[in-house]
């Protein structure tokens, strides 16, 4: 049958299913059309070309193709997949921090949807977590995420009384009622800080925003888990769960 083929284009690995003996369905996270489930055909087979390409957390050049007669299935082919660049890989410890990234995205993101701008900060976030255990990076990712799918508030007004913030008074980012001034309690952002985020927004600069959420990381990472939640429904995040169970044991 014949097949309507895509221009190679930048994509990453989230996740890998078993789809046969010899292949393999995978969730690609691309430049140009976002998620996209393609089937790795022979990818399991020992000679392989695609079978030590396709590894999460490599930037790769893919090329994809779906039958015309059938121009909207969900899954299309893979006919190609090579390394587009010498990123440093994650180091073991920070395996989880990457396979977080690649749950929010499955659960955040419709397949066909593209986000360039997140796509470049997935790159960003990776290269940060590769060089230290950046939990900034992982906060600035968050608010992109939560932006660029529509449900982040701008941060320099109340949500409800469109006031300015204050740099010297305090707020909390809530699921339904959007940025709100709060007085006293732990885990609150300051005004200032809250500008600060939305300046690195704005930007669009992803080492300005990691560098903002440094400044913030207590009270970002309380509420920043609770917003995330609220959106991404149940249950709650595989990876998150398994950091937690994985503490516990080393405590214990």
């Amino acid at each position: 049958m014949a097949a309507a083929r895509s221009t190679q284009q930048p994509a990453y690995v989230l996740h890998q299913w078993d789809w046969s003996e010899t292949s393999l369905i995978v969730d690609l996270f691309t430049r140009d059309q976002g998620r996209v489930a393609a089937v790795a055909k022979g990818a399991k087979r020992p000679y392989s070309q695609l079978r030590p390409v396709l590894m999460p957390f490599q930037r790769l050049l893919v090329a994809t193709a779906r039958p015309k007669a059938d121009e909207g299935a969900d899954i299309v082919t893979l006919r190609a997949a090579e390394y587009a660049g010498q990123g440093e890989a994650l180091p073991a410890s920070r395996l989880f921090s990457g396979f977080y990234l690649n749950e929010l995205l499955m659960k955040a993101l419709a397949r066909g949807d593209p986000h360039e701008r997140l796509f470049d900060a997935y790159g960003e976030a990776l290269a940060a977590l590769a060089r230290d255990d950046d939990e900034a990076a992982l906060r600035a990712f968050e608010l992109l995420l939560l932006r660029e799918t529509g449900v982040l508030p701008e941060l320099g007004l109340t949500t409800t009384t469109q006031q300015p913030v204050q740099p010297a008074a305090t707020y909390q980012l809530q699921a339904e009622a959007g940025l709100v001034a709060a007085a006293g309690g732990e885990g609150l952002l300051t005004g200032a800080q809250c500008l600060a985020l939305q300046a690195a927004l704005d930007s669009e600069r992803f080492e300005a925003l990691r560098s903002g959420c440094a400044d913030a990381l207590p009270a970002l990472k309380l509420q920043l888990r609770a917003v995330l939640h609220y959106h991404l429904g149940s249950p709650p995040l595989r990876t998150r769960q398994l950091m937690l169970d994985l503490r516990r044991l080393l405590d214990a």
